[in-house]
């Protein structure tokens, strides 16, 4: 299976997707597209991220964003989570959200490549009920998961913004690096076996 000659992106997820106090060009999808037209001219990442939001906004939002793309994705890049953990979502009601969005992209024929966010050393106690549950759904659903921060990106003091939560535009560049390799891989490998 080779990609797509001008594959179409979704980065579907929170803050971290929409680009939350940064530039529009600073954004991780721009940074996505920059990155992966160097080597695959006429890429195009689509933002479909909504600050603050939580898997059952996303959840509800996410037909109507579908609805609204020029073309069936080639690939939906999803992150969503972290303000369910901030939010004291139960942890179920987390999961079954999850599942049913990972589901409707199943059901569109999209292929899904979930980044995974790893707690800070500060906030271990309070997450660990939601430990493992996006590889639990995404093994489920056939996705390929990833990393979405590097490590030692995540909490840096030179990497947030002035809220010292969200990512800065020089922490976005390194994400974006990180998951270019695994987009490649996502869109060129079949789904059941890009691991």
């Amino acid at each position: 299976m080779t990609m797509a000659s001008t594959p179409l992106i979704l980065a579907f997820g929170d803050s971290l997707i929409a680009g939350y106090g940064l530039k529009p060009d600073e954004g991780l999808p721009a940074r996505l597209q920059r990155r992966l037209c160097a080597d695959h001219p006429g890429m195009e990442v689509v933002n479909g991220g909504v600050s603050g939001d939580t898997t059952e906004g996303a959840l509800r939002r996410l037909p109507r964003v579908l609805s609204g793309l020029p073309a069936r994705p080639d690939l939906a890049l999803v992150q969503i989570g972290p303000n369910d953990v901030l939010r004291a979502v139960p942890p179920e009601r987390m999961r079954a959200n999850l599942e049913a969005i990972l589901a409707e992209f199943e059901r569109c024929a999209i292929p899904v490549l979930l980044a995974t966010v790893a707690a800070p050393p500060f906030l271990m106690q309070r997450t660990k009920t939601y430990a493992g549950i996006h590889e639990a759904v995404a093994a489920r659903h056939g996705a390929t998961t990833c990393p979405f921060f590097p490590p030692g990106v995540l909490g840096h003091p030179d990497m947030v913004l002035w809220d010292r939560v969200h990512p800065n535009a020089r922490a976005i560049a390194l994400v974006a690096e990180q998951l270019a390799p695994a987009i490649e891989r996502a869109l060129i490998l079949p789904a059941s076996t890009a691991r």
